[in-house]
Protein backbone atom coordinates (compact mmCIF):
# COMPACT_ATOMS: atom_id res chain seq x y z
CA UNK A 1 0.00 0.00 0.00
CA UNK A 2 1.44 3.34 -0.97
CA UNK A 3 0.27 6.83 -0.22
CA UNK A 4 0.95 10.38 -1.36
CA UNK A 5 -0.89 13.40 -0.18
CA UNK A 6 -1.29 16.40 -2.46
CA UNK A 7 -2.74 19.56 -1.02
CA UNK A 8 -3.01 22.22 -3.71
CA UNK A 9 -5.49 24.84 -4.74
CA UNK A 10 -6.01 26.88 -7.86
CA UNK A 11 -5.04 25.69 -11.30
CA UNK A 12 -1.39 25.11 -10.62
CA UNK A 13 -1.07 25.89 -6.90
CA UNK A 14 1.57 28.25 -5.55
CA UNK A 15 4.59 28.56 -7.77
CA UNK A 16 6.19 31.96 -7.27
CA UNK A 17 9.93 31.98 -6.80
CA UNK A 18 10.49 34.40 -3.96
CA UNK A 19 12.73 34.12 -0.94
CA UNK A 20 11.31 33.86 2.57
CA UNK A 21 12.07 32.38 5.96
CA UNK A 22 11.69 28.66 6.61
CA UNK A 23 8.35 27.73 8.13
CA UNK A 24 9.70 25.18 10.63
CA UNK A 25 12.47 25.16 13.22
CA UNK A 26 14.32 22.58 15.30
CA UNK A 27 11.97 23.25 18.22
CA UNK A 28 9.00 21.83 16.26
CA UNK A 29 8.07 18.17 16.08
CA UNK A 30 8.23 18.50 12.30
CA UNK A 31 11.51 16.97 11.07
CA UNK A 32 13.37 19.16 8.59
CA UNK A 33 14.41 17.12 5.56
CA UNK A 34 17.12 17.94 3.02
CA UNK A 35 18.90 16.10 0.21
CA UNK A 36 21.64 15.14 2.68
CA UNK A 37 19.35 13.37 5.17
CA UNK A 38 16.30 12.38 3.11
CA UNK A 39 17.73 9.04 2.01
CA UNK A 40 18.64 7.90 5.51
CA UNK A 41 15.69 9.39 7.38
CA UNK A 42 12.86 8.55 4.99
CA UNK A 43 13.82 6.08 2.28
CA UNK A 44 15.83 3.71 4.46
CA UNK A 45 13.34 3.89 7.31
CA UNK A 46 10.74 1.30 8.24
CA UNK A 47 8.54 4.07 9.61
CA UNK A 48 5.54 5.61 7.91
CA UNK A 49 6.37 9.18 6.84
CA UNK A 50 4.20 12.18 6.06
CA UNK A 51 6.32 14.67 4.12
CA UNK A 52 5.26 18.17 3.13
CA UNK A 53 7.02 19.84 0.21
CA UNK A 54 6.60 23.60 0.64
CA UNK A 55 7.89 27.01 -0.37
CA UNK A 56 8.33 29.64 2.38
CA UNK A 57 6.69 32.35 0.26
CA UNK A 58 3.56 30.26 -0.48
CA UNK A 59 0.45 31.56 1.29
CA UNK A 60 -1.25 28.16 1.32
CA UNK A 61 1.88 26.67 2.93
CA UNK A 62 1.83 29.33 5.64
CA UNK A 63 -1.82 28.55 6.35
CA UNK A 64 -1.01 24.85 6.64
CA UNK A 65 1.99 25.35 8.97
CA UNK A 66 0.17 25.48 12.36
CA UNK A 67 -1.99 22.49 11.44
CA UNK A 68 1.05 20.56 10.26
CA UNK A 69 2.84 21.26 13.54
CA UNK A 70 -0.19 20.10 15.56
CA UNK A 71 -0.41 16.92 13.54
CA UNK A 72 3.31 16.26 14.02
CA UNK A 73 2.98 16.60 17.78
CA UNK A 74 -0.08 14.34 17.89
CA UNK A 75 1.62 11.68 15.74
CA UNK A 76 4.98 11.81 17.53
CA UNK A 77 6.27 8.29 18.09
CA UNK A 78 3.57 6.84 15.83
CA UNK A 79 4.06 8.34 12.35
CA UNK A 80 6.98 10.55 11.39
CA UNK A 81 6.13 13.98 10.02
CA UNK A 82 8.64 15.92 7.95
CA UNK A 83 8.92 18.97 5.73
CA UNK A 84 11.11 19.85 2.75
CA UNK A 85 11.75 23.44 1.70
CA UNK A 86 11.41 22.58 -2.00
CA UNK A 87 12.21 26.15 -2.98
CA UNK A 88 15.67 25.76 -1.44
CA UNK A 89 16.09 22.05 -2.21
CA UNK A 90 14.86 21.92 -5.79
CA UNK A 91 16.53 18.55 -6.45
CA UNK A 92 14.22 16.85 -3.95
CA UNK A 93 11.18 18.59 -5.39
CA UNK A 94 12.18 17.59 -8.90
CA UNK A 95 12.76 14.01 -7.82
CA UNK A 96 9.13 13.66 -6.82
CA UNK A 97 7.65 15.82 -9.58
CA UNK A 98 6.58 18.63 -7.26
CA UNK A 99 4.85 21.32 -9.33
CA UNK A 100 2.70 23.09 -6.74
CA UNK A 101 2.85 23.95 -3.05
CA UNK A 102 2.11 22.61 -0.58
CA UNK A 103 2.34 19.01 -1.78
CA UNK A 104 2.22 16.33 0.88
CA UNK A 105 3.34 12.78 0.28
CA UNK A 106 3.02 9.74 2.44
CA UNK A 107 5.87 7.26 2.18
CA UNK A 108 4.53 3.84 3.13
CA UNK A 109 5.73 0.28 2.59
CA UNK A 110 7.45 0.97 -0.73
CA UNK A 111 9.34 4.19 -0.25
CA UNK A 112 10.07 4.41 -3.98
CA UNK A 113 6.40 4.75 -4.90
CA UNK A 114 4.51 7.13 -2.60
CA UNK A 115 0.90 7.85 -3.53
CA UNK A 116 -1.73 10.57 -3.19
CA UNK A 117 -3.89 11.35 -0.23
CA UNK A 118 -6.86 13.62 -0.81
CA UNK A 119 -7.78 14.47 2.78
CA UNK A 120 -8.36 17.80 4.46
CA UNK A 121 -5.88 20.35 5.73
CA UNK A 122 -6.83 20.44 9.39
CA UNK A 123 -4.62 18.73 11.93
CA UNK A 124 -7.45 16.29 12.70
CA UNK A 125 -7.85 15.36 9.01
CA UNK A 126 -4.10 14.91 8.63
CA UNK A 127 -3.91 12.69 11.72
CA UNK A 128 -6.89 10.64 10.58
CA UNK A 129 -5.34 10.14 7.15
CA UNK A 130 -2.02 9.08 8.66
CA UNK A 131 -3.65 6.60 11.04
CA UNK A 132 -5.72 5.09 8.24
CA UNK A 133 -2.56 4.66 6.19
CA UNK A 134 -0.77 3.14 9.17
CA UNK A 135 -3.62 0.71 9.71
CA UNK A 136 -3.44 -0.42 6.09
CA UNK A 137 0.34 -0.78 6.31
CA UNK A 138 0.13 -2.95 9.43
CA UNK A 139 -2.65 -5.04 7.90
CA UNK A 140 -0.54 -5.70 4.81
CA UNK A 141 2.46 -6.65 6.92
CA UNK A 142 0.30 -9.03 8.93
CA UNK A 143 -0.88 -10.72 5.74
CA UNK A 144 2.69 -10.97 4.48
CA UNK A 145 2.28 -8.53 1.61
CA UNK A 146 4.91 -6.11 2.85
CA UNK A 147 7.84 -6.17 5.17
CA UNK A 148 8.86 -2.60 5.73
CA UNK A 149 11.40 -0.63 3.75
CA UNK A 150 12.35 -1.99 0.35
CA UNK A 151 15.81 -0.61 0.99
CA UNK A 152 16.50 -3.42 3.44
CA UNK A 153 16.15 -5.85 0.55
CA UNK A 154 18.14 -3.94 -2.05
CA UNK A 155 21.79 -3.02 -2.30
CA UNK A 156 21.70 0.34 -0.65
CA UNK A 157 18.31 1.52 -1.86
CA UNK A 158 15.87 1.23 -4.69
CA UNK A 159 15.12 -1.56 -7.11
CA UNK A 160 17.58 -1.91 -9.98
CA UNK A 161 15.03 -3.54 -12.31
CA UNK A 162 14.66 -0.42 -14.46
CA UNK A 163 18.41 -0.02 -14.96
CA UNK A 164 19.33 -1.85 -18.19
CA UNK A 165 22.43 -4.01 -17.89
CA UNK A 166 24.63 -3.24 -20.89
CA UNK A 167 27.44 -5.45 -22.18
CA UNK A 168 29.93 -5.68 -25.03
CA UNK A 169 27.40 -7.90 -26.81
CA UNK A 170 24.17 -5.88 -26.52
CA UNK A 171 25.39 -2.27 -26.33
CA UNK A 172 25.40 -1.47 -30.05
CA UNK A 173 21.97 -2.98 -30.64
CA UNK A 174 20.23 -1.43 -27.63
CA UNK A 175 21.93 1.95 -27.36
CA UNK A 176 23.32 2.85 -30.78
CA UNK A 177 20.73 1.01 -32.85
CA UNK A 178 17.59 2.44 -31.28
CA UNK A 179 15.76 5.76 -31.34
CA UNK A 180 15.71 6.25 -27.57
CA UNK A 181 17.97 8.50 -25.52
CA UNK A 182 20.34 6.73 -23.15
CA UNK A 183 22.18 7.76 -20.01
CA UNK A 184 24.83 5.13 -19.33
CA UNK A 185 26.88 4.69 -16.18
CA UNK A 186 30.26 2.99 -16.48
CA UNK A 187 31.14 1.57 -13.06
CA UNK A 188 33.49 -0.73 -11.20
CA UNK A 189 32.09 -3.01 -8.46
CA UNK A 190 34.85 -2.04 -6.02
CA UNK A 191 34.32 1.72 -6.49
CA UNK A 192 32.93 3.47 -3.40
CA UNK A 193 31.46 6.37 -5.39
CA UNK A 194 29.74 3.85 -7.67
CA UNK A 195 28.15 2.16 -4.66
CA UNK A 196 26.88 5.54 -3.44
CA UNK A 197 25.46 6.32 -6.87
CA UNK A 198 23.70 2.95 -7.26
CA UNK A 199 20.50 3.70 -5.28
CA UNK A 200 20.23 7.15 -6.87
CA UNK A 201 20.69 5.69 -10.36
CA UNK A 202 18.12 2.95 -9.69
CA UNK A 203 15.49 5.32 -8.31
CA UNK A 204 16.07 7.77 -11.17
CA UNK A 205 15.72 4.96 -13.72
CA UNK A 206 12.24 4.07 -12.45
CA UNK A 207 11.06 7.67 -12.39
CA UNK A 208 12.50 8.50 -15.82
CA UNK A 209 10.99 5.38 -17.36
CA UNK A 210 7.54 6.41 -16.11
CA UNK A 211 7.75 10.12 -16.92
CA UNK A 212 9.17 9.70 -20.44
CA UNK A 213 7.14 6.57 -21.25
CA UNK A 214 10.38 4.68 -21.78
CA UNK A 215 11.86 7.13 -24.32
CA UNK A 216 14.82 7.90 -22.06
CA UNK A 217 16.60 4.88 -20.60
CA UNK A 218 19.24 4.49 -17.91
CA UNK A 219 21.83 1.76 -18.35
CA UNK A 220 24.91 0.50 -16.55
CA UNK A 221 28.14 -1.11 -17.79
CA UNK A 222 30.52 -3.00 -15.53
CA UNK A 223 33.65 -1.53 -17.07
CA UNK A 224 35.91 -4.10 -15.36
CA UNK A 225 34.15 -6.90 -17.27
CA UNK A 226 33.22 -5.18 -20.53
CA UNK A 227 36.56 -3.61 -21.24
CA UNK A 228 35.97 -3.24 -24.99
CA UNK A 229 33.19 -0.73 -24.28
CA UNK A 230 35.21 1.03 -21.60
CA UNK A 231 38.15 1.38 -23.98
CA UNK A 232 35.95 2.58 -26.87
CA UNK A 233 34.64 5.48 -24.81
CA UNK A 234 37.89 6.29 -23.03
CA UNK A 235 36.67 5.45 -19.51
CA UNK A 236 39.43 6.21 -17.01
CA UNK A 237 37.54 6.91 -13.80
CA UNK A 238 34.47 5.59 -12.02
CA UNK A 239 31.64 6.23 -12.14
CA UNK A 240 31.60 7.89 -15.56
CA UNK A 241 28.22 8.79 -17.08
CA UNK A 242 27.74 9.28 -20.82
CA UNK A 243 24.72 10.47 -22.80
CA UNK A 244 23.84 8.83 -26.12
CA UNK A 245 21.46 10.33 -28.66
CA UNK A 246 20.77 8.81 -32.06
CA UNK A 247 23.10 10.20 -34.68
CA UNK A 248 25.27 12.11 -32.17
CA UNK A 249 28.59 11.30 -30.55
CA UNK A 250 28.53 10.31 -26.89
CA UNK A 251 28.71 13.30 -24.56
CA UNK A 252 29.79 13.55 -20.95
CA UNK A 253 27.13 14.02 -18.28
CA UNK A 254 27.94 17.18 -16.32
CA UNK A 255 25.13 17.17 -13.76
CA UNK A 256 24.87 16.22 -10.11
CA UNK A 257 24.76 12.69 -8.74
CA UNK A 258 21.49 12.82 -6.80
CA UNK A 259 18.43 11.16 -8.28
CA UNK A 260 16.78 14.56 -8.60
CA UNK A 261 19.67 15.89 -10.70
CA UNK A 262 19.65 12.77 -12.87
CA UNK A 263 15.89 12.90 -13.37
CA UNK A 264 15.93 16.59 -14.28
CA UNK A 265 18.66 16.02 -16.86
CA UNK A 266 16.77 13.07 -18.35
CA UNK A 267 13.55 15.10 -18.62
CA UNK A 268 15.43 17.96 -20.28
CA UNK A 269 16.94 15.52 -22.78
CA UNK A 270 13.51 14.08 -23.45
CA UNK A 271 11.77 17.42 -23.99
CA UNK A 272 14.65 18.87 -26.05
CA UNK A 273 14.41 15.97 -28.48
CA UNK A 274 10.66 15.48 -28.39
CA UNK A 275 8.48 16.98 -31.12
CA UNK A 276 6.03 19.71 -30.20
CA UNK A 277 2.67 18.32 -29.08
CA UNK A 278 0.09 17.86 -31.80
CA UNK A 279 -2.51 20.60 -32.23
CA UNK A 280 -5.81 18.71 -32.24
CA UNK A 281 -9.20 19.87 -33.50
CA UNK A 282 -12.05 18.98 -31.14
CA UNK A 283 -14.30 16.91 -33.37
CA UNK A 284 -15.46 14.34 -30.79
CA UNK A 285 -15.47 13.54 -27.09
CA UNK A 286 -12.40 11.31 -27.42
CA UNK A 287 -10.20 14.12 -28.74
CA UNK A 288 -10.90 16.33 -25.73
CA UNK A 289 -10.93 13.61 -23.08
CA UNK A 290 -7.70 11.88 -24.06
CA UNK A 291 -5.72 15.06 -24.59
CA UNK A 292 -6.81 16.71 -21.35
CA UNK A 293 -6.63 13.61 -19.16
CA UNK A 294 -3.10 12.81 -20.35
CA UNK A 295 -1.86 16.34 -19.61
CA UNK A 296 -1.58 18.43 -16.49
CA UNK A 297 -3.00 21.33 -18.46
CA UNK A 298 -4.77 21.54 -21.80
CA UNK A 299 -4.88 24.76 -23.78
CA UNK A 300 -8.03 25.23 -25.87
CA UNK A 301 -8.63 27.90 -28.50
CA UNK A 302 -12.02 28.82 -29.96
CA UNK A 303 -11.29 30.31 -33.37
CA UNK A 304 -13.59 32.50 -35.48
CA UNK A 305 -15.91 30.84 -37.98
CA UNK A 306 -14.19 30.00 -41.25
CA UNK A 307 -16.48 32.45 -43.09
CA UNK A 308 -15.06 35.23 -40.92
CA UNK A 309 -11.38 34.50 -41.53
CA UNK A 310 -10.98 32.24 -44.52
CA UNK A 311 -8.28 29.58 -44.63
CA UNK A 312 -5.38 32.03 -44.45
CA UNK A 313 -6.75 33.78 -41.37
CA UNK A 314 -7.42 30.50 -39.59
CA UNK A 315 -3.98 29.15 -40.45
CA UNK A 316 -2.37 32.25 -39.00
CA UNK A 317 -4.12 31.57 -35.67
CA UNK A 318 -3.13 27.90 -35.80
CA UNK A 319 0.47 28.87 -36.52
CA UNK A 320 0.51 31.02 -33.40
CA UNK A 321 -0.71 28.03 -31.37
CA UNK A 322 1.85 25.67 -32.93
CA UNK A 323 4.66 28.08 -32.13
CA UNK A 324 3.51 28.32 -28.52
CA UNK A 325 3.14 24.53 -28.27
CA UNK A 326 6.76 24.26 -29.40
CA UNK A 327 7.84 26.91 -26.89
CA UNK A 328 6.10 25.13 -24.01
CA UNK A 329 6.70 21.54 -25.14
CA UNK A 330 8.71 20.74 -22.00
CA UNK A 331 5.50 21.18 -20.03
CA UNK A 332 3.91 18.35 -22.04
CA UNK A 333 0.55 20.16 -22.10
CA UNK A 334 -2.25 19.33 -24.50
CA UNK A 335 -3.23 21.77 -27.28
CA UNK A 336 -6.69 21.83 -28.89
CA UNK A 337 -8.92 24.08 -30.95
CA UNK A 338 -12.49 24.30 -32.20
CA UNK A 339 -14.52 26.62 -34.39
CA UNK A 340 -16.82 29.20 -32.84
CA UNK A 341 -20.29 27.76 -32.52
CA UNK A 342 -19.23 24.14 -33.06
CA UNK A 343 -19.11 23.27 -29.34
CA UNK A 344 -21.51 25.64 -27.63
CA UNK A 345 -21.62 23.70 -24.36
CA UNK A 346 -17.84 23.91 -24.08
CA UNK A 347 -17.93 27.64 -24.77
CA UNK A 348 -20.65 28.10 -22.17
CA UNK A 349 -18.72 26.15 -19.52
CA UNK A 350 -15.69 28.34 -20.12
CA UNK A 351 -17.58 31.60 -20.42
CA UNK A 352 -16.19 32.10 -23.92
CA UNK A 353 -17.98 34.01 -26.64
CA UNK A 354 -19.08 37.17 -24.88
CA UNK A 355 -15.86 39.01 -25.64
CA UNK A 356 -15.36 37.76 -29.20
CA UNK A 357 -13.14 35.36 -31.06
CA UNK A 358 -10.48 34.09 -31.10
CA UNK A 359 -10.61 33.07 -27.44
CA UNK A 360 -8.44 30.78 -25.34
CA UNK A 361 -8.73 28.88 -22.06
CA UNK A 362 -6.32 26.67 -20.09
CA UNK A 363 -8.00 23.79 -18.24
CA UNK A 364 -6.79 21.58 -15.41
CA UNK A 365 -9.23 18.66 -15.62
CA UNK A 366 -7.95 17.07 -12.42
CA UNK A 367 -9.12 20.11 -10.46
CA UNK A 368 -11.85 21.16 -12.89
CA UNK A 369 -10.39 24.67 -12.93
CA UNK A 370 -9.80 26.94 -15.88
CA UNK A 371 -8.36 30.34 -16.74
CA UNK A 372 -9.16 32.59 -19.69
CA UNK A 373 -6.81 34.53 -21.93
CA UNK A 374 -7.58 38.20 -21.35
CA UNK A 375 -4.83 39.63 -23.53
CA UNK A 376 -4.24 39.46 -27.25
CA UNK A 377 -4.34 36.20 -29.21
CA UNK A 378 -0.71 36.52 -30.22
CA UNK A 379 2.53 34.80 -29.27
CA UNK A 380 3.34 37.59 -26.83
CA UNK A 381 -0.18 37.60 -25.34
CA UNK A 382 -0.41 33.84 -25.00
CA UNK A 383 3.12 33.61 -23.58
CA UNK A 384 2.24 36.14 -20.89
CA UNK A 385 -1.01 34.28 -20.14
CA UNK A 386 0.71 30.90 -19.74
CA UNK A 387 3.67 32.37 -17.85
CA UNK A 388 1.33 33.95 -15.32
CA UNK A 389 -0.46 30.64 -14.87
CA UNK A 390 2.77 28.70 -14.45
CA UNK A 391 3.81 30.92 -11.52
CA UNK A 392 0.41 30.81 -9.86
CA UNK A 393 -0.70 34.35 -10.68
CA UNK A 394 -3.49 33.64 -13.10
CA UNK A 395 -7.11 34.12 -12.14
CA UNK A 396 -8.96 30.80 -12.20
CA UNK A 397 -12.55 29.63 -11.97
CA UNK A 398 -14.38 26.33 -11.58
CA UNK A 399 -15.41 24.70 -14.82
CA UNK A 400 -19.16 25.07 -15.36
CA UNK A 401 -20.98 22.38 -13.39
CA UNK A 402 -17.71 20.91 -12.11
CA UNK A 403 -17.66 18.47 -15.04
CA UNK A 404 -16.34 18.46 -18.57
CA UNK A 405 -19.08 19.66 -20.93
CA UNK A 406 -20.63 17.44 -23.56
CA UNK A 407 -18.79 17.41 -26.89
CA UNK A 408 -20.78 16.99 -30.09
CA UNK A 409 -19.41 15.17 -33.15
CA UNK A 410 -18.26 17.60 -35.81
CA UNK A 411 -16.72 17.41 -39.25
CA UNK A 412 -13.00 18.23 -39.18
CA UNK A 413 -11.88 21.29 -41.09
CA UNK A 414 -10.81 20.43 -44.64
CA UNK A 415 -8.23 23.20 -44.78
CA UNK A 416 -10.19 25.21 -47.33
CA UNK A 417 -12.00 28.54 -47.32
CA UNK A 418 -15.54 28.33 -46.06
CA UNK A 419 -18.40 28.22 -48.52
CA UNK A 420 -21.71 29.85 -47.81
CA UNK A 421 -24.37 27.20 -47.43
CA UNK A 422 -27.00 27.05 -50.21
CA UNK A 423 -29.73 27.53 -47.62
CA UNK A 424 -28.07 30.71 -46.40
CA UNK A 425 -27.87 31.99 -49.96
CA UNK A 426 -31.51 31.14 -50.50
CA UNK A 427 -32.56 32.98 -47.35
CA UNK A 428 -30.49 36.01 -48.30
CA UNK A 429 -32.05 36.02 -51.81
CA UNK A 430 -35.51 35.64 -50.30
CA UNK A 431 -34.94 38.54 -47.91
CA UNK A 432 -33.68 40.74 -50.73
CA UNK A 433 -36.65 39.81 -52.90
CA UNK A 434 -39.11 40.64 -50.10
CA UNK A 435 -37.43 44.01 -49.61
CA UNK A 436 -37.79 44.84 -53.33
CA UNK A 437 -41.46 43.80 -53.26
CA UNK A 438 -42.04 46.00 -50.22
CA UNK A 439 -40.48 48.95 -52.05
CA UNK A 440 -42.73 48.30 -55.02
CA UNK A 441 -45.75 48.10 -52.73
CA UNK A 442 -44.75 51.34 -51.05
CA UNK A 443 -44.13 49.77 -47.63
CA UNK A 444 -40.55 51.07 -47.49
CA UNK A 445 -38.13 53.18 -49.51
CA UNK A 446 -34.95 51.85 -47.79
CA UNK A 447 -32.80 50.20 -50.47
CA UNK A 448 -29.49 51.04 -48.72
CA UNK A 449 -29.13 47.49 -47.47
CA UNK A 450 -29.06 46.22 -51.03
CA UNK A 451 -26.23 48.54 -52.08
Amino acid sequence: VHYIIFFDTGLLGCSLLLSAQALYSSSDDVIELTPSNFNKEVLQSDSLWLVEFYAPWCGHCKSLTPEWKKAATALKGVVKVGAVDADQHKSLGGQYGIKGFPTIKLFGANKNKPEDYQGGRTSQAIVDGALNALKSLVKDRLSGKSGGSSYSKQSGGGSTQDVVELTDDNFDKLVLGGDDIWMVEFFAPWCGHCKSLEPEWAAAASSVKEQTKGRVKLGAVDATVHQVLASRYGIRGFPTIKIFRKGDDAEDYQGGRSRGDIINTALDLFSDNAPAPELIEIVNEEALKKTCEDSQLCVIAVLPHILDTGASGRNSYLDVMRNMAEKYKKKMWGWLWTEAGAQMELESALGIGGFGYPAMAAINTRKMKFALLRGSFSEAGIHEFLRELSVGRGSTATLGGGNMPKIHPAEPWDGKDGQVDILVKTLQYSAALNLVLNVIRGYTTDLDVLL
